[in-house]
């Protein structure tokens, strides 16, 4: 977004000179001969910030100052006066100017000054929104199955460290919520957590958006842009999707965890920096490294610590506790204070494509439409009502002889294969099996799944 430069002098000549030098800057400008024109336009335009003369015939530069900072507490200000004094300058910091400029001034130093204060206001601008969505989308881990439990062990253990992290698991498996984890348990935990969708950008705004950008870099740069990897400093970076990037997306990456530097779109400067990488994926990497899409030194670097966070469906013993954890977050909203025993079984009995994220909506959506404190079987979504056969229902023809149960796992591993056309996560998911358990197994009985 292009910045919006408010000028405040009741002097026309020196608003006509500074309109133009801001617009030559690529600026959009608004223009007030008199404060109370000024403090109008600071509550109607929101600007990203204010050059203010110090002497005005409505109203004083210092009373504008204390109004527009009454209306806007982060708003930069930078004050111009031709009878400067240090008491002035004093007074007009402590009201919340950002800067003090005397007439005449030289323009290029205004221009300096104008760019500095809005690259500190961007910067505190998406930190505080960076924190908040820290704060917004961070839950506790919650689990008491056995294998959720040792993640959590590895998560202690890990968090101390600076080792990359890459973690993996199928979409709504809480990958973020477990990078978070890491982050707030480690001593960088008072620096930011900066997460990336890399998957949300094409390539050239992905770069962007990582290393930062030099204003006229491409079209559109009309200023320089701080990158995530700068933003991060100290702190962590949470590279999800990272499958997603391009090859030459992935060899930068590589760059960055290699060299610790990097620099900004269309800059030559080397930036050095200290920020910790944990990336996440729901693909297979080692299918992606034999396609070529997905670099195996690259692989070696993230994975240095490899969490997997299994599907909701293989740790069923934690959707009750999953559910009351959602219905405390929504329950105060919508009044709602129970999952009755029905409904219960329903959540506990579905499969869960979706998996956590999935399980949190359909608890929202209930709390929502429920007109009591209790939710009943009637306010689930349909698809709940129609779950898979248990594994009581199967049939399985024994031969007189009888049959080992090795034998019968890999027979039944085969017609899992055969059914699957030799899908190995189809197959998978027809056995109630991750697609790691599958590749043991498969490789226990020596079954060739290239020729299934």
């Amino acid at each position: 977004m292009i910045p919006k430069i408010l000028i405040i002098d009741d002097e026309e000549h020196m608003c006509w000179a500074l309109d133009r030098a801001m617009r030559q800057e690529g600026y959009h400008t608004l223009v007030a001969y008199r404060g109370k024109q000024g403090l109008s336009l600071i509550k109607e335009e929101s600007p990203s910030l204010v050059i203010l003369d110090l002497r005005m015939p409505d109203m004083s530069g210092m009373e504008v100052l204390k109004e527009a900072k009454a209306m806007n507490p982060k708003l930069p200000v930078i004050m111009l006066t031709a009878h400067g004094t240090i008491e002035t300058a004093i007074e007009a910091m402590k009201i919340g100017a950002t800067d003090y400029i005397t007439k005449p001034f030289d323009l290029d130093e205004l221009k300096l000054v104008i760019k500095q204060n809005l690259l500190l206001s961007q910067l505190e601008t998406e930190v505080t929104f960076l924190r908040s969505e820290l704060a917004s989308k961070y839950d506790n881990i919650v689990g008491q199955s056995k294998i959720m439990q040792e993640i959590i062990a590895l998560i202690e253990r890990v968090a101390n460290s600076n080792a990359s992290v890459l973690i993996t698991g199928e979409s709504g498996t809480g990958k973020e919520v477990a990078a978070v984890a890491i982050h707030q348990n480690s001593p960088r935990s008072n620096k930011p957590f900066v997460p990336v969708n890399c998957a949300a950008l094409p390539e050239q705004l992905l770069e962007s958006e990582l290393f930062g950008h030099e204003r006229g870099a491409f079209t559109g740069a009309v200023t320089r842009k701080l990158g995530r990897f700068e933003l991060a400093g100290k702190g962590t970076i949470f590279l999800d999707e990272i499958a997603e990037m391009s090859l030459n997306m992935q060899a930068k990456i590589l760059r960055v965890l290699q060299e610790k530097s990097f620099e900004r779109v269309g800059g030559t400067e080397t930036l050095s920096v200290d920020v910790r990488v944990i990336a996440a994926t729901n693909r297979q990497l080692d299918e992606a490294i034999k396609k070529g899409e997905f670099r195996e030194d690259l692989f070696y670097r993230l994975n240095v610590i490899h969490i997997h966070l299994p599907p909701l469906r293989e740790r069923r013993e934690d959707i009750p506790l999953l559910a009351k954890h959602f219905l405390h977050k929504f329950g105060h909203t919508y009044q709602v204070e129970n999952i009755s025993t029905e409904a219960m079984e329903l959540l506990y009995n579905y499969h869960w494509p979706g998996n956590i994220r999935e399980l949190q909506n359909v608890i929202e959506r209930a709390a929502i439409i429920c007109r009591d404190k209790t939710i009943h079987p009637e306010h689930l979504p349909r698809e709940l009502y129609a779950t898979p056969k248990s594994s009581s229902d199967l049939i399985v023809n024994f031969p007189d002889q009888g049959i080992s149960l090795e034998e019968l796992e890999k027979e039944l591993i085969l017609k899992a294969l055969k059914k699957s056309g030799g899908n190995q996560t189809k197959a998978a998911q027809l056995l109630g099996i991750t697609r790691s358990a599958l590749l043991y197994r498969s490789q226990k009985y020596g079954i060739n799944m290239d020729l299934v």
